[in-house]
């Protein structure tokens, strides 16, 4: 389990209450999609692995994703930016 923490200026926090009725339900709300949308993305292309490698798939969508072998964006940004190319 992982705790974030964001903090808001006061302008910031004033702005976010006048689109959201609740600051943090909003955010919590949008963090949770984004990564729903993630897991989504992940098992599928999990599940598509497995099958072209003739692999067994079990497990729950969250045991997929942890069991994944994926690259974090972090990690694949300094891939790009070690194997691209200075113009």
């Amino acid at each position: 389990m992982a705790t974030y923490t964001i903090i808001l200026s006061d302008a910031e926090d004033k702005a976010l209450g006048f689109v959201a009725f609740s600051q943090q339900d909003w955010i919590d709300n949008v963090v949770k999609h984004r990564c729903s949308v993630a897991i989504d993305e992940i098992v599928n292309a999990e599940v598509q692995r497995k099958l072209a490698a003739g692999e067994s798939i079990s497990g729950s969508k969250d045991d997929i994703v942890l069991a994944a072998p994926i690259k974090s964006a972090a990690e694949q940004s300094l891939e790009t930016s070690i194997t691209s190319p200075v113009i």
